[in-house]
């Protein structure tokens, strides 16, 4: 047994290096490639103040920086959540925004951005600290008519939770493009470009604002790692065991709504994220989620770097939204899930 988890954790910490390795690489591929071209060795004088220049310090830290870091960010986040939600819902085919999660968070963003755009600046640290927190009431708000319409007796009905999540998703989606047509044509089009998933407007500012959400519930989520491994068992085998079960999965999941919906007010509804990474971190690492998060917000972390290095240098014309990107991957990848899933 203690052969078993020394090799458990050494496959982890082999897989965590090895994506974090792609990662870095992928960081450094993503600042030097772009519509002003750099070096490998601009990019690392540059970095490491060697060899500074006021245009390649304008590139890196105030362009390119900010926008790799906020995708970052968003993936670890969408990967960690993500597992969560499958978890909780015993359904590897679940994600946040099945659940809808994403619809109610970008929702409630959009008639924030609707409401208030004369009056608060999106641009500076307290709108964008706020921004956050609309994005969390709306993510928390789908998450209450989820756990009202799904429930029965104090105990969750999963299978409704999910066709309850779909309903609500279509509904907050017709809500949002309704609440879109009011807006003038400028305000339309940075809304639609933010819906779709976008990174394009990132900055410092958006990275602040997003620390102490991820501060508070990703360690949370972590510290309840053994919990989500027991979740994974049959209900009446959870409860003989003297967890509380409905009480449990309603603290992580309003954990990973508030990450989901955070993410969802700095760069719109991402898709598949949450589907993916989950899928191939327990391909990877098994399923005990103490080692299973971990690597699943790597992975995560990791696809949406690159896919966002995709998305804005495909195009010479114009910038492809990063959740564009991801859907190519991420629709084929689910149809191969579901296939799969109805032959067992």
């Amino acid at each position: 047994m203690h052969d078993f988890l020394i090799e458990e954790k050494r496959i982890f910490r082999r897989n965590f290096f090895i994506i974090l390795i792609l990662s870095i690489f992928m960081v450094l591929i993503s600042i030097k490639i772009g519509t002003f071209e750099m070096t490998f060795k601009d990019v690392i004088e540059t970095i490491f103040r060697i060899n500074p220049s006021k245009s390649s310090d304008l590139v890196i830290f105030e362009f390119r920086m900010p926008r790799i870091i906020l995708s970052g960010f968003i993936g670890f986040g969408l990967g960690i959540a993500g597992s969560v939600v499958q978890t909780v819902t015993k359904n590897e085919l679940a994600d946040p925004g099945i659940l809808g999660i994403n619809a109610g968070a970008g929702a409630s963003v959009i008639t924030f951005m609707f409401f208030f755009k004369d009056i608060i600046n999106f641009k500076n640290l307290v709108g964008i600290m706020i921004m956050p927190i609309f994005g969390i009431f709306g993510g928390l708000f789908s998450a209450i008519l989820i756990f009202y319409f799904s429930s029965k007796r104090g105990f969750l009905n999963i299978e409704k939770l999910i066709l309850i999540g779909i309903a609500l998703s279509s509904g907050f989606g017709a809500y949002t493009l309704f609440i879109s047509l009011k807006m003038n044509p400028d305000d339309y089009e940075m809304a639609m470009t933010w819906l779709s998933g976008s990174t394009y407007n990132a900055n410092w500012n958006y990275i602040l604002g997003m620390i102490p959400w991820f501060l508070i519930f990703i360690p949370y989520i972590i510290k309840k790692s053994d919990v989500l491994d027991i979740m994974q068992l049959e209900d009446e085998n959870i409860i003989s065991l003297g967890l509380e079960l409905n009480k449990e999965r309603k603290k992580v999941l309003i954990s990973s709504i508030a990450i989901v919906s955070t993410c969802v007010a700095f760069s719109g509804s991402i898709g598949f994220v949450g589907l993916i990474a989950p899928h191939i971190s327990r391909r990877l690492v098994g399923i005990k989620h103490k080692y299973m998060l971990k690597i699943s917000g790597m992975i995560g972390m990791f696809l949406v770097i690159i896919s966002d290095f995709v998305a804005k240098n495909i195009s010479p014309v114009s910038e492809v939204p990063v959740g564009v990107v991801i859907s190519i991957i991420g629709v084929p990848y689910f149809l191969f899930l579901m296939f799969k899933s109805k032959g067992r």
